[in-house]
C-alpha cells in the first residue's frame, strides 16, 4: 500500500478511537487515556494503538486490560466507518514516552542542584 494511505488511515483510526474513548466506553475500568500513536501494517492487517495512561499503576494497567478486552468493539465500531474489505485487527500498547522524558527531566534537574552546590 502506498504511504499517504497507510498514513491517513492511521490518522483516522486515531481520531476515531480517541473519539470514542472522550464519549466513554461503558468498562469503569477504562480511565483517562490518550492515543499519542497509532501504527498499521503495509497491508492494513493490523493496527497498534499507543495509549498514554494516566492515574496509578494500579489503574493503568486496569485501563491497558480494559482496552484490550474492548478491542473487539471497537474494531466492529470502526469497521462502520471505514471503507475497506477487511478492518484492521486491533493491539493497544502503552506509550512509555512521557514517563521517560518524566524521568529524564529528574536526571537533569538532580544534575543541576549538584553542579549548584560545587
Amino acid at each position: 500500500m502506498s504511504d499517504v494511505r497507510v498514513r491517513k488511515l492511521q490518522e483516522f483510526i486515531k481520531q476515531e478511537v480517541s473519539q470514542m474513548l472522550m464519549r466513554g466506553l461503558k468498562d469503569p475500568r477504562i480511565g483517562f487515556t490518550t492515543i499519542t500513536d497509532v501504527h498499521v501494517t503495509g497491508d492494513l492487517r493490523e493496527a497498534t494503538i499507543y495509549v498514554s495512561l494516566f492515574g496509578s499503576d494500579k489503574e493503568k494497567e486496569d485501563t491497558l486490560i480494559a482496552l484490550k478486552h474492548a478491542a473487539g468493539h471497537i474494531r466492529t465500531e470502526l469497521g462502520k466507518v471505514l471503507k475497506l474489505r477487511h478492518i484492521p485487527s486491533i493491539t493497544f500498547d502503552k506509550d512509555t514516552s512521557l514517563d521517560y522524558s518524566m524521568h529524564i527531566e529528574s536526571l537533569l534537574n538532580e544534575i543541576k542542584k549538584d553542579e549548584e552546590k560545587i
